[in-house]
């Protein structure tokens, strides 16, 4: 029997995706002076949805588990043209938007995760 159910697994496939994506932000912010770079991003939202959703369906825990191990971040990179003489489309003030509201996210699921653990640990104590 699984204590947490899906709620932990959940929470930290999120957090993997937010690291990758805070990571591949902080390398477009990186290169924003590097010609002919094209900037990258990171997608996961819409196939864990999918995943989620269908699995959800069956009711099943143990399918939910699964779909919830088997989604996973993909890279893209952006084919967009840029107006900059060097070909680079980097835009600084959206990457650094981008990066604070992974940064944010990953902070909110961290404590999300912290609270979820100390709410098990007082029903354990009995307090």
């Amino acid at each position: 029997m699984n204590l947490f159910g899906n709620n932990i697994a959940l929470a930290s496939r999120s957090m993997e995706y937010l690291w990758g994506k805070q990571q591949i932000t902080l390398h477009n912010l990186a290169n924003v002076d590097t010609p002919g770079y094209k900037s990258r991003y990171v997608t996961f939202e819409d196939e864990f949805r999918t995943r989620l959703r269908h699995a959800s369906l069956t009711r099943d825990d143990e399918k939910i588990a699964e779909a919830i191990q088997g989604s996973h971040p993909t890279v893209h990179d952006t084919g967009e043209e840029s107006a900059r003489l060097d070909e680079n489309n980097v835009d600084a003030d959206v990457e650094s938007v981008e990066l604070s509201r992974a940064t944010l996210q990953y902070m909110y699921t961290a404590q999300t995760i912290t609270s979820d653990i100390a709410r098990l640990r007082t029903v354990i104590r009995g307090q």
